[in-house]
């Protein structure tokens, strides 16, 4: 764990990657000093059509928020499920819906782009960058 501090200290945050699935455990959030949480793609990409999904997910934006967290929702592809995702308070969201997996030069070229664009007007929501 001082590793991970002076890793802090410095700067670096830390993301709990695919949580709900695999190794993922409520203990590491608990003892891990963790900033972001990012749900599985396996749940958000079903979330607008089924009910279960629905309810894991939103329940992870809410432990994520309560811990202090930013919530993440991976493997957004469609404009229906960033919705949904809107309306339950997720923070960002990162999947095909944003843009596809770019190589380095590329990202870079779409980030500055990015950078470029006109801002919306006050309220008006911008994609997330993650």
């Amino acid at each position: 764990m001082g590793l991970l501090a002076g890793l802090r200290a410095l700067g670096v945050r830390f993301s709990a990657d695919d949580f709900g699935v695999g190794y993922s455990s409520l203990a590491y959030l608990n003892r891990l000093p963790i900033d972001e949480v990012k749900i599985d793609r396996s749940f958000v990409g079903t979330l607008d059509r089924d009910a279960r999904s629905a309810v894991i997910v939103r329940a992870t934006i809410e432990l994520a928020h309560n811990l202090g967290c930013i919530a993440v929702a991976e493997g957004v592809e469609r404009e229906g499920t960033r919705l949904a995702l809107r309306a339950l308070g997720c923070d960002r969201y990162q999947g095909f819906l944003l843009t596809k997996a770019l190589p380095p030069d590329e990202l870079v070229t779409w980030l500055g782009a990015l950078d470029d664009a006109p801002r919306p007007l006050a309220g008006a929501e911008m994609p997330s960058r993650v």
